[in-house]
């Protein structure tokens, strides 16, 4: 193989493992090399994409190599990868949220029933910010979806567990439904 070959391949394996990196190891073993030759290869990379690609580095920790972006525009992939999450949540959203948060699994013909007006758009924009997910399907009749809080939503509104929720009442009035609305409010502004 020429040069140019196995610097396409390293830029290659590089991109398609992102954050996880490539270790020397695993490069000669692709590139069925010696380790020596394979790290030459990945350094001889790491200077090409320096002086030839505006924007990316390779960067080298320990026995790994990473293909990352240039500190120098951090500021605008920031902008452009800021989480939808940071965008405030219609009421409808929050409401379903709430529900969804109080009675996981639940379908969204109970969310519906809840809300007294169909939420599908609700969940699917919750869906979309990663906030919930499938948590598979109900046993009755159709096999209807069920859905759940992801890890995600606790992070986004800094919680740990849904423990940290607060309480509500046992007769679930809509006094302590309106409670969790708002807990969740005041949470959506930190975010």
């Amino acid at each position: 193989m020429k040069g140019e070959e196995i610097q396409a391949i390293l830029l290659g394996l590089l991109y398609v493992r992102g954050d996880e990196g490539i270790e020397v190891k695993e490069a000669a073993d692709i590139l069925e090399t010696s380790e020596s030759e394979a790290d030459a290869q990945l350094t001889n990379c790491q200077a090409y994409v320096e002086t030839r690609v505006p924007g990316l580095q390779i960067h080298k920790a320990a026995d790994k190599y990473r293909l990352v972006t240039d500190k120098t525009i951090a500021p605008y992939l920031a902008k452009l990868t800021e989480s939808p999450v940071r965008s405030k949540l219609s009421q409808a959203a929050l409401e379903t949220l709430a529900i969804i948060a109080y009675n996981q699994p639940i379908g969204r013909a109970e969310i519906d029933d809840i809300r007294g007006v169909k939420s599908e758009k609700a969940i699917q924009t919750l869906a979309n910010k990663k906030l919930i997910s499938e948590a598979g399907r109900a046993a009755s009749i159709g096999r209807p979806i069920l859905y759940q809080t992801t890890v995600h939503f606790l992070e986004a509104f800094h919680v740990t567990s849904l423990e940290e929720l607060p309480p509500l009442s046992e007769d679930a009035t809509e006094e302590s439904a309106l409670e969790a609305e708002q807990f969740f409010q005041s949470l959506e502004g930190e975010t």
